[in-house]
């Protein structure tokens, strides 16, 4: 009996400690929850007091915010013309153009809508600097590659006008060369003088002898004189006679016998090679006839080398 009352007893002992540990977890929760809801209710008074000074700042700067705007579709439309600038002179980076350009619109189509508070307006400004520097790394990347720099017009005008000059002075110094190129070509020119042309015939002891009669004509010869000239290069040159007929045609003993000029293609007689020293050189140039019957009439006489003409000489057979 009384060991059952000891145990009747430790029971409900145990039963108020848990009821005591419940009160005082229930008085922990009530603690928490009430010192939660004073933050919640503390949040909430922080909120209102924002949203009634951001409705402050709108309304204390309703008076610049059109202006604002304007100033943004300003550059938002600079921006799209300069992209599409940009993709006319390089469409290598068209991709990320068009995004950068599809971002700018929805932007532009926001402020024209006119619905954005002065926090939106600022942000959207924020955001348009930093196309801004986006923008700038592409016309930098373009131009490199295109010339095109749309910050420095200026210094590239600059730029233009000096190269122009260059160009123009280029040009001047080329005509000049040009010129004493052509002055050394002309002073390096040889020139033939005291020419002795003519008919000969043949003798009876094999020899040839001057006539002006066309029908005992079997050899026509041009002696002449070759000028001297210190700043022609020496050597070996090739000096071409050319005979035209009172008809107007070159004799030739063959029809390959064409020379180069400075007027084009020549047909010539003959010719010889003689070692040049700078110095005058006496020559004369044989045409056989070889029985060929020639006319009476006036004849020329033309004297060609290194592809100009340098002397010429007539004379007529009865």
């Amino acid at each position: 009996m009384s060991e059952n009352h000891e145990t009747q007893k430790k029971g409900n002992g145990a039963f108020v400690a848990v009821i005591i540990i419940l009160l005082l977890l229930l008085g922990v929760m009530g603690y928490l929850w009430s010192s939660k809801n004073g933050q919640l209710n503390e949040c909430q008074n922080l909120n209102n007091a924002l949203n009634a000074d951001m409705e402050g700042m709108n309304e204390m700067m309703s008076g610049y915010l059109g202006t604002m705007s304007n100033d943004m579709k300003t550059d938002f439309t600079n921006m799209l013309s300069t992209y599409d600038a940009l993709l006319e002179k390089d469409k290598s980076q068209a991709d990320s153009i068009n995004a950068q350009k599809e971002r700018i619109q929805e932007l532009l189509e926001k402020v024209e809508r006119g619905n954005m508070n002065a926090r939106q307006l600022f942000l959207a400004r924020k955001e348009i600097e930093t196309m801004k520097r986006i923008m700038r790394g592409y016309i930098v990347q373009i131009d490199s590659l295109n010339t095109l720099n749309l910050q420095l017009t200026n210094r590239l005008d600059s730029t233009s006008t000096q190269l122009t000059m260059t160009q123009e002075e280029r040009d001047l110094a080329r005509e000049e060369a040009e010129k004493q190129g052509a002055l050394v070509k002309e002073g390096q020119k040889l020139q033939a003088f005291n020419f002795s042309s003519g008919g000969l015939k043949m003798k009876l002891n094999n020899t040839t002898t001057e006539t002006n009669k066309a029908r005992n004509t079997v050899e026509i010869k041009s002696a002449f004189t070759i000028s001297e000239n210190p700043i022609t290069t020496p050597g070996a040159k090739t000096v071409y006679m050319q005979v035209i007929t009172p008809e107007g045609k070159t004799l030739q003993s063959s029809s390959s016998n064409v020379i180069s000029t400075s007027n084009g293609q020549v047909a010539y007689s003959d010719k010889k090679t003689i070692d040049y020293n700078n110095e005058r050189v006496d020559l004369t140039i044989y045409y056989k006839l070889k029985g060929q019957e020639i006319s009476k009439g006036n004849y020329k006489v033309k004297i060609y080398c290194q592809g100009d003409l340098i002397g010429s000489d007539s004379f007529t057979l009865k």
